[in-house]
């Protein structure tokens, strides 16, 4: 009886020590921070690493959103076997899968990026009977796109430079060559003096 009761404590203990539970979950890994351009797409990277074969079936992936300065999430993405976007909400019909599980791939992309996407975004992978994924998390910054009008002024203001260094170099050898010009005709013409002076 004894002995039994030490083999029960000896399998409790494996499965609460920190090392065992490591051993059994989820590794998700993401990048920690993501920039992109108001109105362009954007990919969220998402790779996973599970102690089970995975099972294309049971395998699901779950994306949630926490805006910028709040505590609340909301839900952005989901799948299993299949993708689930949303039918509703801020990133209806801006999300779509650009993973493959087969690869430990649970990456999404966000289409046409808005201001109000800025926010930490989390990616939850389970893989049954392996379910304890730490969930990683990407911080997202949409930045300010760029006009037209800014690129016109600044190529415009780039070839202006370009050009005026130009000017002043072939100014500049321009006048090199017609004082060299100058020196050589004077050289000439006291040589024809020299000449004729000899001669006399």
């Amino acid at each position: 009886m004894g002995r039994v009761w030490m083999y029960l404590f000896s399998a409790v203990g494996v499965l609460v020590t920190p090392g065992a539970y490591r051993s059994a979950a989820m590794e998700v890994t993401t990048p920690k921070e993501v920039t992109a351009v108001n109105g362009t797409s954007v990919l969220l990277k998402c790779t996973f690493k599970s102690t089970h074969p995975i099972d294309e079936i049971s395998l699901s992936v779950n994306w949630r959103f926490r805006p910028l300065g709040q505590t609340t999430e909301e839900s952005v993405f989901y799948y299993q076997k299949n993708p689930y976007p949303l039918p509703s909400g801020r990133f209806k019909g801006h999300v779509t899968w650009s993973g493959n599980v087969l690869k430990n791939d649970a990456s999404i992309t966000l289409q046409d990026v808005q201001f109000g996407f800025n926010g930490t975004y989390s990616c939850f992978v389970a893989n049954p009977p392996d379910v304890h994924s730490l969930t990683s998390e990407i911080n997202l910054q949409v930045v300010q796109s760029v006009k037209l009008s800014e690129i016109g002024i600044l190529a415009a203001a780039v070839g202006g430079a370009i050009l005026l260094v130009l000017l002043i170099l072939s100014i500049f050898l321009t006048v090199r060559y017609c004082q060299r010009k100058r020196e050589d005709t004077g050289v000439e013409l006291e040589n024809t003096e020299f000449k004729q002076e000899s001669i006399y």
